[in-house]
């Protein structure tokens, strides 16, 4: 395991545990799905500082890492809580996933996939702002050693 300071993604004081494994030399193998970390994704090859914070991205697996966020007070079912549709649609698209509670996901896209079977399943939250999403490559990983 090893930390990913989330100062440099506006997440003052705060860290994110990676589950890694070790690789040739001093890589390691990111094997989880980050939740808050930019530029990151399961199966990436990551150099470790110190041995205890993740220095840099050395080789990208391809995959892509999908995020919604379910904003509070939740609408009510009739709505269109979006939840199961997205439970739904990772499940049938054959998707890796991590919760945060009820209201935050990670989901892991494989390179090839075809991810739209999820935007579908929150768009109209999305549109009513009760959903928010993001790509975690939306920004580049970095770190605060880098500073």
């Amino acid at each position: 395991m090893a930390m990913v300071d989330l100062a440099p993604f506006g997440f003052d004081d705060e860290q994110e545990q990676m589950w890694l494994r070790p690789l040739a030399e001093d890589r390691f193998e990111v094997c989880c799905i980050p939740f808050r970390v930019y530029g990151m994704a399961l199966g990436d090859a990551v150099r470790l500082h110190g041995g205890r914070f993740v220095e840099n991205v050395v080789a990208s697996s391809g995959r892509l890492v999908f995020r919604v966020f379910f904003a509070e007070p939740r609408p009510p079912v009739t709505g269109g809580d979006s939840r199961d549709a997205l439970r739904e649609a990772i499940s049938s698209g054959g998707f890796l996933a991590e919760w945060s509670g009820d209201r935050h996901v990670a989901v892991d896209i494989p390179e090839g996939a075809d991810p739209s079977r999820l935007f579908s399943s929150v768009e109209q939250e999305v549109q009513n702002e009760s959903a928010f999403w993001e790509w975690a490559h939306s920004e580049p990983f970095r770190n605060a050693l880098a500073k």
